[in-house]
């Protein structure tokens, strides 16, 4: 799920992808797409719909919902690698598919249009850019690997404030993306709420470190040439508490890492792929663990996503509840700001695990 980025759009060394006259000319993947061997998606378990665990929100008993939820965690590892599908969420199918268009609709649009539709706000927050700066992978002689996607993203407050600032082409996009926002919110919130009445926490704990501003990012991934050699997005975890993802009916690209082996998680209508960050793997010292998941390209036919990403406030603290911290399971990690966070997992990307849990308090 494919997350926040430091990217500033403006790499006039790389084109965005769905705007290349000549991507459809390449018979092989540039040389600075090719993934490192042990990075490549050329080895995946595929596995049925049914092996990831489908939580339905719409039940009246709120007890039974939140029981699902620790079932899954004990038969499938739900809170070991916890993505999972959501239905009877209350977001309509229309609402669903008026999003996936526009979003369409602008990774269509000419280069210097979405760069424009992007230029509104003056604190730059709202880009579009190709691959990625954000997970620091290197090759042995040309540096950064790069990824065969675009972005576009942007924060969507829930106070609607500086609407103006959101683009106005395609049509009716600010209608669309500003209603499904605030459905998505509420959705995150009921999440989050139940997620921490199951695991033993007050009610608010989880839900009240939520930020008012959010995160939607689309991402496109062009049909490539090579899809054996070339990936979206790497493995990673999400840097946020809970992520909402939208994916595109009847194109498969989401891999999700479990036991050891990759698998497909396929995309089903009118549900979303809920998975739980990184950030909520450290607010519970590591009774949740956020799934290691990544995104791989296809040669057929592009692909589209829409991430809705919640986030701490900027100077909330990351640390774990008391009710998870005993002598057992000291705390992991160092207490910090989500937002000096923020600037360390740009910097380190994947790394941060690693080298956050070195760290202690």
């Amino acid at each position: 799920m494919e997350t926040m980025n430091n990217n500033n759009g403006d790499n006039s060394e790389m084109k965005l992808l769905a705007n290349r006259l000549d991507i459809h000319r390449f018979s092989e993947v540039p040389k600075y797409y090719v993934q490192p061997a042990e990075s490549r998606a050329d080895k995946v378990m595929m596995v049925k719909n049914d092996s990831i665990p489908i939580i339905n929100l719409g039940g009246h008993d709120r007890a039974h919902i939140i029981n699902q939820i620790l079932k899954a965690s004990q038969e499938y590892g739900l809170f070991q690698a916890i993505i999972l599908y959501v239905i009877n969420h209350g977001v309509s199918k229309k609402l669903m598919d008026e999003t996936m268009n526009v979003f369409k609709e602008f990774h269509g649009m000419p280069a210097e249009e979405k760069k424009i539709q992007c230029s509104k706000d003056p604190d730059g927050k709202f880009k579009v850019y190709t691959s990625t700066n954000y997970f620091p992978n290197k090759t042995r002689k040309d540096g950064q690997v790069e990824c065969w996607k675009d972005t576009f993203l942007h924060p969507c407050p829930t106070s609607a404030e500086n609407m103006n600032y959101w683009p106005d082409k395609p049509h009716k996009y600010r209608e669309i993306v500003g209603e499904y926002t605030r459905e998505l919110h509420a959705l995150a919130h009921k999440i989050l709420e139940m997620l921490g009445e199951g695991l033993g926490v007050a009610p608010k704990y989880i839900y009240n470190k939520m930020g008012e501003t959010p995160t939607i990012v689309a991402q496109h991934y062009p049909a490539c040439p090579d899809p054996s050699v070339t990936l979206g997005i790497p493995k990673h975890r999400d840097p946020s508490l809970v992520t909402i993802l939208l994916q595109e009916e009847q194109v498969q690209g989401l891999h999700l890492e479990k036991d050891g082996q990759w698998i497909a998680v396929d995309p089903i209508p009118n549900v979303f792929v809920v998975n739980i960050g990184f950030i909520l793997q450290l607010m519970t010292n590591g009774k949740v663990v956020g799934g290691i998941h990544r995104a791989v390209t296809n040669s057929k036919t592009a692909r589209t996503s829409v991430v809705y990403l919640i986030y701490p406030s900027p100077k909330a603290i990351i640390k774990p509840a008391e009710e998870f911290v005993n002598e057992k399971t000291p705390t992991l990690g160092k207490f910090m700001n989500f937002e000096d966070f923020h600037a360390y997992y740009v910097k380190n990307g994947m790394k941060t695990e690693e080298e956050y849990f070195k760290i202690k308090p």
